[in-house]
């Protein structure tokens, strides 16, 4: 996204010296700016509303719901600015982990509709490092029936980009990623580099 409030958020959320509180506000002020990108192409069907004076049409959101995906944890840290947009949709949950040594995507938990035919999917995930999370719900959800997908980063690497855009290419459904930035390198740790640390211990602390 080129916005420059978006730059300047992202600024402050890169800064060491940002607390855990701020950190959690910034990120919710950031995925709103991102929701209003990212809901572009939000399904609406026609409808009649009653003003003081007469009646008009207007549009209401689509049935069936949007469902909203934050991937645990950090990816709950961007559940509230995303809802304040878009209040009616409902909410699944995915639990995906990543192996520090073969950096291959995990599901541990999930809370979702066994049957998402019909729906638009938004995946809220902070950082695209390598992909293989992001890609890994990107892949159950379609599984489940899923026609629309929209991903919504924080922070990404060019490999994850690069990376993500192969695991989705032959889903044959729709697939938007929605960025704040992207960054220069992963490093030997699969990393962001420069980041912002680990998203979701500068949200809710250590988890040891």
């Amino acid at each position: 996204m080129d916005h420059p409030l978006v730059s300047h958020k992202l600024t402050l959320l890169r800064s060491v010296d940002t607390p855990s509180p701020v950190f959690r506000q910034l990120v919710e002020e950031l995925v709103t700016l991102m929701a209003y990108e990212g809901t572009r192409e939000v399904r609406i069907e026609p409808t009649t509303v009653t003003t003081p004076l007469t009646t008009t049409e207007g549009v209401a959101l689509a049935r069936p719901k949007p469902l909203v995906v934050p991937i645990l944890r950090a990816g709950l840290g961007m559940l509230e600015g995303m809802m304040r947009l878009v209040p009616s949709a409902e909410v699944g949950f995915v639990g995906m982990t990543r192996d520090e040594e073969t950096l291959q995507p995990m599901t541990y938990a999930e809370r979702l509709p066994k049957d998402l035919s019909g729906r638009q999917c938004y995946v809220l995930d902070p950082m695209l490092a390598t992909g293989g999370s992001l890609g890994g719900t990107v892949e159950f959800l379609v599984r489940r029936g899923a026609d629309h997908i929209t991903c919504l980063c924080i922070l990404a690497a060019p490999e994850g980009i690069e990376n993500f855009r192969k695991l989705v290419s032959d889903l044959e459904v729709p697939c938007h990623l929605v960025v704040a930035g992207v960054d220069d390198h992963l490093d030997e740790h699969g990393y962001i580099v420069p980041g912002l640390g680990d998203a979701g211990d500068r949200l809710y602390g250590l988890a040891e």
